[in-house]
């Protein structure tokens, strides 16, 4: 006797306590928009963090308002990849962690949680270290102290989801337009060349700036906020019926593009008062604490450097918190396993407090920029194990159904994942080698080329997997019943509709139910009638007689009727067999309804009057309407 093989756990719902929590079957537009309006607003800070931060400053510092086309094209690849995350998420019922999960051997899985783990708490990490030093700028408060206050940004984040998903958004957005706010003012203190600002988006590279320009687009998209839009998206409660999902996509661009342009204008204006700074002074800044204790010495003004603290505060704080619900997504997708909230968040935090707190204990203010780079850099090597299957799941259409990828999205979408990967190669491939190069022992070498070459091996396998093996559905999630029939339901634009008469009082019922959907649709109708004359089943149309005629005058009274009222009515005579000039008229002139009527007869009569109905209906594709004598249909 065998014993059962206890089934599988259920997949859990991503971002369990708050899924499908938000309504969105409003019915004025502007309602249903905006509740939409706030996942990518959340995703947004990823772009506004310390890192960026630091490159932003580099490089307005160092070439002045040169490089801005360089925080532009990088914004719109990072529009259209979150684009894509919200995609998977809407359509595609997972996040980018669960969908990896699936479509994976364990292994592989495994190996890509390990990564992603290290990956968010490397991000967390740059993120931490700019709530410490805002709290240091602001408050003098001793680095070490800050790790201590950031541990319990945790519970902050716990209280606050409590409160709803729609809050922790609003929470976010008040803290993004403080920074807003901050750099409105510092842009309005620092008197930029506005000139110089609009001469910065057209495409150059001063001698130097390649580095830096670098840097700055490899920085700009961070594999965290693609895992994590995947899964805010799936907090909205949006019908799987088609139309539904293609709505909440539309919308859910809006979101993307608008809050991914105030990440922008947040990064510009960053380079902005750099360059009207430190450039005009010829001042090189290469620290967040060099640029805060400039700034008051250079603008003499007591407010530009409390209102550059204040900023940094609260992005790094806003960024933390989205960073922690990054890690819970990450660990609940790839693992299937729920924790207790509490426990799950203190866990990822005390990943990214440990390094930290070892740096600043040994290397004290100086250490916090070099640690800010190597998170950079381990973020760099995450990057492409989560662009990669991004495109690859959203271009399949066993996945993502009738909202796959057209081709001029997935070039798009390949052409900015090969500039960002390749982007990030360089710089890792610059720091090991500054690292392998330095003095540094062989076995670290010999470590560090291993380590590469399992990575390089791994992401080759989940690039050409796909391609070899052709698209599939999710391995985890079998369509069937009720979900294959809902997944499939979406409103048709009917643009053609022919209506069969038969010069019998059952053409009133059949005109009435096509004249009404044609109005509604706004489509052209067309009045058909088969002459089958005995005369006419030999001769076909050479055969017109006065009873072809008479027809013809039918269908042209009622049409002429009809053009009154506004609709597009054609007419067409027909000769032959009813049931095969039907389907044949309705396959070549591009038919999408055939409304044709029915008497109701049965057996005998059937066999003596001829039946057209049946016929018709088993011998085309296109959608019959079969209206009853009567009003029935």
């Amino acid at each position: 006797m065998t014993a059962n093989k206890s089934p599988a756990p259920p997949e859990a719902r991503s971002l369990e306590e708050v899924h499908g929590s938000v309504r969105t079957d409003y019915p004025k537009l502007f309602r249903r928009l905006f509740a939409f309006m706030g996942p990518a607003y959340m995703v947004s800070v990823g772009y506004m963090d310390p890192g960026n931060w630091a490159t932003d400053i580099e490089g307005g510092a160092r070439f002045g308002y040169g490089l801005i086309w360089v925080l532009l094209m990088s914004n719109l690849m990072a529009i259209l990849l979150q684009t894509l995350s919200a995609r998977l998420g809407l359509i595609g019922g997972k996040d980018l962690a669960q969908a990896c999960r699936s479509e994976y051997p364990k292994p592989v899985a495994m190996f890509l949680w390990v990564l992603c783990e290290i990956a968010i708490a490397a991000c967390d990490l740059a993120e931490v270290l700019g709530t410490i030093l805002g709290l240091n700028l602001l408050f003098g408060l001793p680095l070490l102290w800050g790790c201590v206050i950031t541990l319990f940004d945790t519970l902050l984040l716990l209280a606050i989801q409590k409160l709803g998903i729609r809050r922790m958004e609003a929470f976010i957005l008040s803290l993004i337009t403080i920074i807003g706010v901050c750099f409105l003012l510092e842009i309005f203190l620092s008197k930029p060349e506005w000139g110089g600002i609009v001469r910065g988006f057209a495409p150059s590279l001063p001698p130097g700036a390649l580095y830096v320009a670098l840097g700055m687009l490899g920085a700009t998209v961070m594999p965290h906020n693609l895992y994590l839009h995947s899964a805010l998206v799936q907090t909205r409660k949006v019908s799987r019926i088609v139309d539904s999902k293609a709505q909440a996509a539309r919308f859910n661009l809006v979101d993307t593009a608008i809050a991914l342009n105030a990440a922008f204008f947040v990064n510009a204006a960053i380079l902005i008062v750099s360059a009207a700074v430190f450039h005009r002074n010829g001042q090189e800044v290469t620290e967040i604490q060099q640029a805060h204790g400039l700034l008051e010495h250079l603008l003499g003004s007591k407010v530009a450097p409390i209102a550059f603290g204040v900023a940094l505060l609260a992005a790094g704080q806003s960024s933390t918190l989205t960073g922690t619900l990054a890690g819970q997504i990450v660990m609940e997708g790839f693992l299937n396993i729920r924790l207790r909230p509490w426990l799950r968040r203190l866990i990822t935090r005390s990943i990214a407090l440990v390094p930290a707190v070892i740096v600043i204990s040994l290397t004290g203010d100086h250490g916090t920029y070099q640690l800010m780079i190597l998170s950079q850099v381990i973020l760099s090597l995450q990057l492409p194990f989560a662009i990669v299957p991004l495109i690859h799941f959203t271009s399949d259409k066993a996945k993502m159904g009738v909202f796959a990828n057209r081709w001029l999205v997935k070039v798009a979408a390949w052409a900015a994942a090969i500039i960002i990967i390749s982007l990030n190669g360089k710089l890792v491939y610059d720091k090991i080698s500054e690292w392998t190069g330095g003095g540094a022992p062989d076995w670290l070498g010999v470590l560090v080329v291993v380590v590469a070459g399992v990575i390089s091996l791994t992401l080759i396998y989940i690039t050409a997997m796909p391609f070899i093996r052709g698209s599939r559905g999710w391995a985890s999630r079998p369509v069937s019943g009720s979900t294959a029939v809902i997944e499939r339901i979406a409103s048709r634009q009917t643009r053609h509709i022919a209506a069969a008469l038969d010069r019998s009082p059952a053409d009133a019922e059949v005109l009435s139910h096509a004249v009404a959907l044609a109005k509604a649709q706004g489509a052209r109708l067309t009045l058909l009638h088969v002459a089958d004359s005995a005369q006419t089943q030999v001769y076909g149309a050479e055969a017109y007689g006065e009873h072809e005629q008479s027809d013809e005058l039918y269908l042209d009274e009622i049409a002429s009727e009809l053009r009154g009222t506004g609709l597009s009515v054609e007419i067409m005579l027909l000769h032959g067999a009813p049931a095969q000039q039907l389907i044949s008229f309705g396959e070549s002139h591009g038919v999408d309804l055939l409304v044709m009527g029915s008497h109701g007869h049965r057996a005998i009569s059937d066999i003596i009057m001829g039946e057209t109905v049946a016929p018709v209906r088993h011998g085309t594709q296109i959608p019959v309407l079969v209206v009853r004598q009567g009003g029935g249909s």
